[in-house]
């Protein structure tokens, strides 16, 4: 008896150095969405002021009405990492992405001032400064890009800004392959 209880705390200390090994083990950056192969949550958002339409779900299709692949980009006047990203949102939409912008837990003047400096890549831009649909999307940060199919489905997540590997390697094909499944 006296070897068990002398067993007993050794076997729970490998235990736990083989539950920490196995977390070391793994990628920090990378945090998988409950929303993958799901469709968006439902949200309508104003635009950035009067003038600007926001957009909602609708325009990222139905499950019934197929339509092109798009990408929705969460940023933010005050994110530190948005400005490396912006001009990679800048090629993206130069060939032809449809992409959407999500102004996240910011004010619509800052946003707006933000984007007269830098220029502005996205088809149409929604306003959350309160971040509810950010919660419902699952968002932890920003920047980050959901790319959501055509039937309004998200099929994945990208933590962080795009960087040209994100773009050709990952996103770039993804979309390819979602537009000749529609």
């Amino acid at each position: 008896m006296k070897r068990l209880l002398f067993a007993l705390p050794v076997a729970l200390f490998v235990g736990l150095i083989a539950f920490f090994g196995y977390g070391l083990t793994q990628d920090p950056s990378h945090i998988p969405s409950i929303l993958i192969d799901k469709p968006l949550p439902k949200f309508d958002l104003p635009g950035l002021d009067a003038t600007s339409p926001g957009f909602g779900t609708a325009v990222f299709g139905s499950p019934v009405a197929r339509g092109e692949p798009k990408l929705l980009n969460v940023f933010a006047s005050w994110c530190a990492a948005c400005p490396q990203e912006h001009p990679m949102l800048g090629r993206i939409a130069a060939e032809g992405v449809p992409l959407f912008g999500l102004d996240w837990k910011d004010q619509p003047d800052a946003a707006k001032a933000w984007l007269a400096q830098l220029g502005n890549p996205y088809a149409r831009i929604a306003s959350d400064p309160g971040a509810r649909t950010g919660i419902d999307l699952g968002v932890t940060g920003v920047p980050e890009t959901f790319v959501v199919d055509g039937r309004g489905r998200v099929r994945y997540k990208q933590i962080g800004p795009i960087t040209v590997d994100d773009w050709e390697k990952t996103l770039k094909p993804m979309l390819v392959r979602l537009r000749n499944e529609a």
